[in-house]
């Protein structure tokens, strides 16, 4: 996983509620395991409405994603984020997320930023003509007309991703920790430990 400090670039001033995930990325897609090329089929069903924000060159490879409130609603599909990330999201904010959602986010190195309605309303304003600065380490969303809105977080999570760290980067975080632990195994227990035929 990537490490999360800052983000700065334009945002989809996308603002829908309740979304989803199967608008987010439709049952068809989910046939794949991996996680490339799901970008293509993210809010599908959106990109054909003609002058969707998806679609409009001027927010092409966005790494912000202004929403609703209940954004990833539905299913519990980690799909829904591998899509967002394989678009090239990499922060998602709105007044309120899913449970599920937020999760399936976070395990895959999105930022879910929770603000109040009139921040969200702001912010999508600035986003149709200029970028929008999130800074993980500060808990802030900043603009270049002076707007500071901050946001809050686990610090649990905020820790895995300015670390880059999921859960195999955690375990390997640990990694002394085991080392001593298997190599005490080994002179304490020797039938555990597997040895190479």
């Amino acid at each position: 996983m990537e490490k999360l400090t800052e983000v700065e670039g334009r945002a989809y001033p996308f603002g829908m509620k309740n979304v989803d995930t199967d608008i987010v990325i439709p049952a068809h897609w989910l046939k794949t395991i991996s996680r490339e090329g799901l970008g293509r089929g993210a809010f599908e069903v959106l990109r054909k409405e003609p002058g969707n924000v998806f679609d409009d060159p001027e927010y092409a490879g966005s790494p912000i994603l202004i929403a609703g409130d209940n954004f990833g609603c539905g299913s519990s599909r980690e799909h829904a984020a591998w899509a967002l990330a394989d678009l090239g999201v990499k922060v998602v904010m709105a007044p309120s997320f899913s449970d599920i959602f937020s999760g399936n986010a976070f395990k895959n190195g999105i930022l879910t930023v929770v603000l109040p309605q009139e921040a969200i309303d702001r912010l999508m304003e600035v986003a149709k003509t200029d970028p929008i600065h999130v800074n993980l380490e500060e808990q802030t969303v900043t603009t270049r007309f002076q707007d500071r809105f901050r946001f809050e977080i686990d610090p649990f999570r905020k820790h895995c991703l300015l670390g880059g760290l999921d859960e195999i980067g955690l375990t390997l975080d640990n990694r002394s920790e085991i080392d001593r632990f298997e190599g005490r195994l080994a002179v304490e227990k020797p039938w555990l430990v597997p040895t190479v035929a």
